[in-house]
Parts: structure tokens; sequence; C-alpha cells
């Protein structure tokens, strides 16, 4: 198992530790890391399919809004 070390501040050292008193206090931030790891993972995957997205619709050429309008009335049928 790996240490890590840290600088927080005072406040936020005391506010965690009395959220988490009478916890594994390594175990909370383990934790507590892993879920900011997957979030931030998932973010930048979104941003990724968010920009591949984007880039196959800049090669795509513009449809009227009425033809989507026509499409859209036609599905709605």
């Amino acid at each position: 198992m790996a240490t890590v070390n840290y600088s927080i501040p005072d406040d936020v050292k005391e506010l965690f530790n009395t959220a988490f008193t009478g916890r594994n206090r390594s175990a909370v931030v383990s934790e507590l890391m892993r879920q900011a790891a997957e979030q931030e993972l998932r973010l930048r995957r979104r941003r990724e399919a968010i920009d591949a997205v984007l880039e196959e619709r800049s090669h795509l050429a513009p449809v009227a809004q009425q033809l989507i309008n026509d499409v859209l009335n036609e599905v709605r049928q």
C-alpha cells in the first residue's frame, strides 16, 4: 500500500476529522480519491465524445429546418 502526503488547510483538516470521527480516515480518503478519479475520467470521456460528435458534425452539410420539421411530423404520426 502506498503512502501519500498532501498539505491541506487547517480548516479542511478539522472539518474532515469532525465529519469522520471514529472511522478509518485512510479508508475514507482512499474512497474519496477513487470517486474523484472516476468522476474526472467520466468527464474526460464525455468531453472526448462531445468533441468527436462536433468534429463529425462539422463535415456534414446543413439541413433545412423545414425538412427537419417535415421528418419530425412524419415520425410523430
